[in-house]
């Protein structure tokens, strides 16, 4: 997300990478830690974000690095390009916070840059940002989503307290792409084989028998399903918008760039579509 005209970019972080880890055959883990986490905290909200800074093609910036100077001198192609991923963990006492990285071979910029990051780099970023936490007043809690959505889904999962009422929906490739949660909810893992992103996800939480009383709902991954999902859940379930923490994370065909240039207009958009009717005075 590019900064507002006049407005001074956030410092960014500059951390370490610790160690990594292959979680499934296509999800990575990095843990970044080091003295530039000593004022970093992502302990409030469980869908806490950062955005990576990578350096464009062929840039080489100026050090110490400044990111409102190169934001200033340099032309616009050569400002360093963000990737937004949530906090899968973050360990206060360490100083120490995962990434997890969804990785489809040499596809992507993150990706790839994930499988083959190695010890003691340093990484620079911003953040966090985040909104959601599941709310311990709710009756029950709902969680949807793709591999995008994972971290976030298994991090609210593992701060639910014992005995929570929870439905949890993450769709994925296949089999081989599940992850242990230490969360006495049982996930309902759905392998998406052949089928297009996101349909199994709308199909399994179209199919649900919602429990009795508030729910609050957390319902992130792919454009299109998100924009299904929050018609079922906004419109024919009338689930207040204050109790949905919803929207795409991306969207088929777009890179993060182009689909975060047109997100805000685009939820805009659904939102105003799909606003329930009042009933007649």
């Amino acid at each position: 997300m590019a900064e507002r005209p006049g407005r001074a970019p956030r410092a960014p972080h500059t951390a370490e990478v610790v160690r990594t880890e292959r979680l499934t055959p296509h999800m990575q883990r990095v843990v970044l830690g080091g003295e530039g986490l000593s004022d970093f905290s992502a302990d409030t909200c469980t869908d806490h974000y950062v955005k990576l800074l990578f350096p464009a093609g062929g840039a080489t910036y100026p050090e110490p690095f400044d990111l409102q100077r190169i934001r200033e001198e340099f032309p616009r192609e050569q400002w360093p390009v963000t990737r937004t991923y949530t906090v899968r963990q973050w360990d206060a006492v360490h100083r120490e916070m995962t990434l997890d990285f969804v990785i489809h071979g040499d596809e992507g910029l993150a990706g790839p840059w994930a499988a083959n990051v190695r010890p003691g780099e340093l990484v620079r970023f911003l953040g966090p940002g985040g909104a959601y936490a599941p709310d311990p007043a709710a009756d029950w809690h709902l969680l949807a989503g793709d591999e995008s959505a994972l971290p976030a889904i298994a991090r609210s999962l593992e701060a639910l307290p014992d005995g929570a009422r929870a439905c949890a929906f993450v769709e994925i490739s296949g089999p081989e792409e599940e992850q242990k949660i230490d969360s006495d909810v049982e996930v309902r893992w759905l392998h998406r084989g052949g089928r297009p992103v996101g349909e199994a996800l709308v199909e399994a939480v179209r199919g649900l028998d919602f429990p009795e009383g508030r729910v609050h709902a957390f319902v992130h991954g792919e454009a299109h399903s998100v924009k299904a999902l929050r018609q079922l859940l906004r419109v024919e379930h009338a689930i207040p918008r204050e109790d949905l923490s919803i929207s795409g994370y991306w969207r088929l065909g777009h890179n993060e760039d182009g689909w975060q240039a047109s997100k805000r207009d685009w939820n805009a958009r659904i939102e105003a579509e799909q606003e329930p009717t009042p009933p007649p005075a």
